[in-house]
């Protein structure tokens, strides 16, 4: 009978474990986002397109070298760089835009994304889209 009762408790304890999900991460609208994988060789540079091309949902309306909805990285690249302004501030929320302030409304609810990284992911953020030329 204690047997039994081992048995039976250690099959609980394991469909509980099992059955625990993993917590979904959601955008500003409740959309599930896809969490990056950061290897531990993965450089600021890779990170940043993999937030760029992931989570941060930038490549939704900027691509590298060609303007769609917002301006392409290479003019924001630019414009930044030349200004000696920061890419990372005006992500969190701590500067206005200087690229294209008439797009700013559009670009509101995904801030709202960026503005909830980490500190090192905006700047890896920040860091690939600098090295876009």
């Amino acid at each position: 009978m204690k047997v039994y009762f081992k048995l039976l408790l250690t099959l609980s304890i394991g469909i509980s474990i099992i059955s625990c999900g993993e917590k979904k991460e959601t955008d500003a609208t409740g959309n599930p986002i896809n969490q990056a994988k950061t290897s531990v060789n993965q450089t600021p540079k890779e990170l940043g397109k993999e937030l760029f091309e992931g989570k941060g949902m930038c490549a939704t309306c900027h691509k590298a070298d060609q303007k769609i909805v917002g301006p392409s990285i290479k003019d924001i690249s630019k414009i930044y760089t030349d200004k000696g302004a920061s890419i990372s501030l005006f992500l969190q929320g701590e500067t206005d835009p200087i690229v294209d302030p008439s797009q700013y409304e559009i670009m509101k609810a995904n801030l709202e994304i960026t503005k909830a990284m980490t500190e090192a992911e905006v700047q890896a953020l920040e860091t690939y889209m600098l090295s876009i030329k």
